[in-house]
């Protein structure tokens, strides 16, 4: 088994800390958010289906964790001047940052790139890549206020390796990416900030469902199977580790 995958963290391994998640509606996202809260984290919740954002405050203050928050925020029609806003909201209410999980996405077509519709290009690259950027940047400030903060980036193996077929996600990942590794590099020396990728593998959610309709779902591993990865990197057992393109699987 990966050893990322073998982690064990300790109860209160996020106790204080303050996580956003994005894309926390459904499958890894709500899973990680759902985690991170176990393990004492409080957690603000991104995506753009309210009645979703809500169940699964709901059932993180049935479990017994500290009361999440909710941040529904469109990726497809993000500014700077709406993720300023999302960021000053996240500065007044809990006045610093502690950790950053980017995993809303969009798969758009699996088609040959040479039949790509441009404005579909245009709609994955804009959740994908540059809502995540104008997020992340607007974020940096408050994320300097930790003494040790991390920025995990959800990739994908088609991002690391291009394939047929897999247009403009695929393009995207290869971005996330290069975001990662260029903000890793310029924050290692200069803050306390940390910034990775980690590739989950093939995992059982509505989107793996979406891009591979023949396959049978219950052969993937669940997204709660993805948990140990995701809090080794959100906690103080990461530190030092930065700049890396990981893969769960």
């Amino acid at each position: 088994m990966n050893a990322l995958l073998d982690y064990q963290a300790p109860a209160d391994l996020l106790k204080d800390r303050i996580i956003l998640v994005t894309g926390a509606s459904d499958g890894i996202g709500r899973a990680a958010a759902e985690g991170f809260a176990r393990y004492g984290a409080t957690v603000i919740l991104h995506g753009r289906d309210t009645n979703k954002l809500d169940a699964v405050y709901d059932g993180i203050l049935a479990a017994g964790g500290a009361e999440p928050a909710v941040l529904p925020l469109e990726f497809k029609t993000l500014t700077a001047e709406l993720a300023k806003e999302a960021a000053d909201w996240v500065e007044q209410t809990f006045g610093k940052l502690d950790g950053l999980l980017h995993n809303a996405a969009m798969l758009g077509d699996r088609s040959p790139i040479e039949s790509y519709k441009p404005h579909l290009w245009n709609d994955v690259m804009q959740v994908n890549v540059n809502a995540p950027f104008l997020l992340t940047r607007t974020l940096l400030p408050l994320l300097r206020l930790s003494d040790d903060a991390s920025v995990v980036f959800t990739s994908s193996s088609v991002g690391r390796q291009g394939r047929a077929y897999w247009g403009a996600y695929a393009v995207s990942k290869f971005a996330i990416e290069g975001l990662m590794q260029t903000l890793a590099d310029e924050l290692e020396n200069t803050s306390h900030i940390r910034v990775n990728s980690l590739n989950p593998g093939a995992t059982n959610t509505a989107m793996r469902r979406s891009a591979y309709p023949g396959e049978k779902p219950e052969v993937n591993p669940s997204p709660e199977s993805l948990l140990p990865a995701f809090l080794y990197l959100m906690g103080k057992d990461s530190k030092g580790v930065t700049g890396k393109a990981l893969d769960v699987r």
